[in-house]
Order: structure tokens, then C-alpha cells, then sequence
């Protein structure tokens, strides 16, 4: 009997879904298995369209004779039925392995602990607002093939990537490469820190030397990584590290960087990687007789330095593509942030609320507390990932008055934080609201940035965040009612 050929879908969320209705376009034969039984219902849309399910179980005969399975970025790479099919030799790809056989158009790919959707987005506007048609995707929301499946054409493709999408992107080669930091995150879905790290340099793995690699500078490792680039190094930071690079790079010895500025940012012998876009508005960058071009942000609405750092690393992006200095300069002084990051949700007797639900580590954390003073309010915790909260120390210390711990990490916020504030368990974000109103002062900030997943308590941090403002909402106008 002839072993029928199939490839098999894992996974049915967005991209899986995405991915098996493109695949039975292009006339493969498709069978799409997930672990979660809810899935039936886009299930029976999918066996309407010829594709084969199997829904709130796994065989292992389905795994071990396929001819390929594209794993979505929600199941590890050591899941027992993964890791079957990689011991008999059947390849394991992703979404961006897939797309990397079609893609006919510049580009850019964002990675990075923190940080990343704001600058993709911040990367897709800085273009639009050049002249550019933009395909914005990836981990942001729609799927990378959605293009493929569309009928509208773009000039570039900007495509935000998690540590998880790299993680099966054997072939996926950006134009330009965005790393925009690397602290410790998703330590229960790796061995340990350093393969973390590692997925996230792996998104240079398959560039080429005339492709352009954008990084901070500050990021711990750095040199180390730096020697087996095969792309153009472009660097930016708070610290305005430069590292010297080694052959191949001769004939780019100069440096090449964003130095970031409270009010501007000056670009320094940023290279193109000469694409072709169509009817540039204007040229890409005007520069003065030393190759340097300035950026002003000084009436951008974006708050705190890493947000500085977002934006230098976003325009760098552009540039290289042929983005436009005034198209960048109109969206720093447009864009306002975006949900549930650092998000100023009201404000009750002089004292802001503000809702940063988004802040999922501890690094995020640190950086949202850097954005104000030392009369700090913090709702903390959810769902570790195996977490060090100690992170947090300092900044902690030197800037909250109060906790309010909330979620399963409620003992470990105990035993990290106890010596340095006080400390305050809720069981509800209603709770922590009300004991928030209840003790803060005139002045104050009332910061929800919880360091940890929000699954233990909501479907994702976005109804975290909801949950929080409309308890704000709520407590605001019964204040109101009161005064």
C-alpha cells in the first residue's frame, strides 16, 4: 500500500490557520492536529476547505509519517510528539520558513525581549508616512502568508518575530534585522539564558553581507555574537556602544550608529542596502558633508529612555530602506504608544493610574519605573516564568512606596521584596484598585506592570490591562459621586 504524503499542520491558532488554508491553495495535501478540543469549530471550517483534523488529541502515527510539520510558535520544541518526528528525520519548520520561498520584496524583521510590537508598528508608520506600502505581521498578529493570500501588493514587509518564530526560521532571511535588547524571559520555555539569547541573535543566522543588521550595543554579550556576523553591523543604545568589527567588514570601518539624544537623534553613516523601492517622495536621507543626519524627537509622546532607544532603532530601519527623515520626524511627533504599554488610564485625586499590563519580565518592569518618580504604587505579579524577581531590586527600592501582589507569584513576590516595602496581597485587580485608591497620596503613580504572564487569572495581558482600566473607570466615578 502506497504511505500517503501529507504535511502536518501543528497548531491552530492564527498561523496554523493561516498556514494550512494557504498550503491547500498551493495544492498540498494538509492535515491540521491540535490538543485543544475548542478548536473544533475552526476545525469544521477547515474540513470544508479539504484539510483533514485532528482536534483535542495527538497520534503519534500522524507526527512520525508526515513528510513536514510546521509547528505553531505555541508548542515547544521538546513536545514529545515534536521531538518523535525530529528522531525519524521529518523536518520541522515554521510559518517564516514557509514564507521565505515566496517573499519577492524587501524585509525587515524586529526581535527582542521588550519592545518589539511597538517598534514594528513604529517602523510601518515612520514608512507609510514616507510613501511606502507597508504588509505589517508576524507576531504582532497577522500571520506572515496572510500577503501571500491577499491581493493587495506592498513595498516592504515588516515582520515582528518571537524568540519562538526564530526558533523554527531555518531559511528566513531579513533585509534588515532589528535586536532590540535581550533580558531574561520565557526561562520556563529554555535550558537556560544563554539559549534564549541565542534564538534571539539567531535572527542574522541567514543574512548576507550586504544585508544590514541593526542592534543595541548594550546588550550583555555583544562581541561575542559580533564575530560570526555575516551583515552590516548598525548600532544604537543608551550607552552608544561601538564595537570595532573584524574582516569581512573592511571598507566599513567607520562607525555606524544612532546617537540618542533627550531631543534628537543623530544618525551617523547609516549604509543601504540599496532596495528598490518605487516612487521614493524624496531622497532617503539628507546628510551633510560628514554622512550625518539629524532626527528630532523632541515633541515625541513616547515616554522614557527606552522608548528613545525604540525610536532610534525604528528610524535606523526605515532609513535603510528609504524611508524619509520627514516621514519619520510626522509619525515620532504622531504616534501616541500603544495599548496597555505604559498607558496612562486616568487619574483620581492627582493621583495616575497607569496601566503597562504588557510588562510580562522583570526587565520591562525597570524600565516602566524609570518613567517616573519615587512615589511608586506597584501591582505586581500573575504567572512566573521562572522568574528572578531580584532583578527588580533596586529600582524598586529606590522607587516604590507599596506592592500590591497579585496572582499565583504572591509568595515569591514575598520573599524577594518584603525587606525592601511594604507589601500588600490582593485577589482581585478590583481589590488592588481599591486598596491602591485607598492609600495613595496626591502625587502619587499607581503602576500596573506585573512583571509575569496574566494566564493565571485572564486569557492574555490585553483583558489584564481591560480589567484594570474599567476598575479605574469605576472607582473614578464613585469618587466623583463622592466629592
Amino acid at each position: 500500500m502506497k504511505k500517503e504524503k501529507y504535511i502536518l499542520v501543528a497548531g491552530l491558532g492564527k498561523s496554523g490557520v493561516s498556514i494550512a488554508k494557504f498550503l491547500k491553495g498551493k495544492g498540498e495535501n494538509i492535515i491540521a492536529t491540535d490538543i485543544d478540543s475548542s478548536r473544533a469549530v475552526i476545525a469544521a471550517e477547515l474540513e470544508e476547505k479539504g484539510i483533514r483534523t485532528e482536534i483535542g488529541f495527538h497520534k503519534e502515527k500522524t507526527f512520525i509519517n508526515a513528510e513536514k510539520i510546521i509547528v505553531s510558535p505555541g508548542i515547544p520544541l521538546d513536545n514529545k510528539y515534536i521531538t518523535m518526528a525530529l528522531q525519524k528525520g521529518i523536518p520541522v519548520t515554521g510559518e517564516f520558513d514557509i514564507a521565505a520561498e515566496f517573499i519577492d520584496i524587501p524585509v525587515i524583521a524586529v526581535t527582542g525581549t521588550n519592545g518589539k510590537t511597538t517598534v514594528t508598528t513604529l517602523i510601518s508608520e515612520m514608512l507609510k508616512a514616507s510613501g511606502l506600502k507597508v504588509f505589517t505581521c508576524g507576531n504582532i498578529g497577522t500571520p506572515i502568508v496572510e500577503y501571500f493570500m491577499g491581493k493587495k501588493r506592498a513595498d516592504i514587509i515588516v515582520a515582528e518575530m518571537s524568540s519562538f518564530q526564530l526558533d523554527t526560521a531555518g531559511k528566513f532571511s531579513p533585509d534588515v534585522a532589528v535586536l532590540l535588547n535581550i533580558t531574561e524571559d520565557h526561562i520556563n520555555r529554555y535550558k537556560d539564558f544563554a539559549a534564549y539569547s541565542d534564538s534571539k541573535w539567531s535572527i542574522f543566522k541567514n543574512q548576507s553581507q550586504h544585508d544590514i543588521a541593526i542592534i543595541n550595543g548594550s546588550i550583555r554579550g555583544v562581541e561575542k555574537h559580533l564575530k560570526g556576523l555575516k551583515s552590516i553591523p548598525v548600532f544604537f543604545g543608551r550607552k552608544n556602544i561601538v564595537y570595532e568589527t573584524d574582516p569581512p567588514y573592511d571598507g566599513y570601518s567607520e562607525r555606524k550608529m544612532a546617537i540618542i539624544k533627550p531631543d534628537k537623534i543623530i544618525i551617523n553613516n547609516l549604509p543601504s542596502n540599496n532596495m528598490y523601492i518605487p516612487e521614493k517622495p524624496e531622497k532617503p536621507v539628507t546628510t551633510d558633508k560628514n554622512d550625518m543626519c539629524v532626527i528630532d524627537i523632541s515633541g515625541a509622546r513616547l515616554k522614557g529612555e527606552h522608548n528613545r532607544e525604540n525610536m532610534a532603532a525604528a528610524s535606523l530601519a526605515c532609513l535603510a530602506v528609504g524611508g524619509t527623515i520627514k516621514g519619520i520626524e510626522k509619525t515620532v511627533n504622531s504616534f501616541k504608544g500603544l495599548a496597555h504599554r505604559i498607558e496612562y488610564a486616568g487619574t483620581i485625586n492627582n493621583v495616575d493610574y497607569i496601566d503597562d499590563s504588557k510588562a510580562t519580565n522583570p526587565d520591562a518592569v525597570v524600565k516602566a519605573l524609570e518613567c517616573f518618580g519615587n512615589n511608586i504604587i506597584l501591582i505586581l505579579g500573575g504567572r512566573a516564568k521562572n522568574t528572578d524577581f531580584s532583578y527588580m531590586g533596586q529600582a524598586i527600592k529606590k522607587r516604590v512606596k507599596k506592592i500590591i501582589s497579585l496572582g499565583e507569584s504572591r509568595t515569591q513576590i514575598k520573599n524577594a521584596f518584603a525587606d525592601i516595602c511594604e507589601i500588600v496581597n490582593a485577589d482581585t485587580m478590583q481589590q488592588a484598585v481599591d486598596i491602591a485608591y485607598k492609600t495613595a497620596h496626591p502625587g502619587d503613580t499607581v503602576l500596573l506592570s506585573p512583571a509575569c504572564a496574566s494566564f493565571d487569572m485572564y486569557k492574555g495581558y490585553a483583558a489584564r490591562g481591560d480589567d484594570f482600566i474599567l476598575n479605574v473607570k469605576l472607582k473614578k466615578r464613585k469618587h466623583l459621586g463622592n466629592i
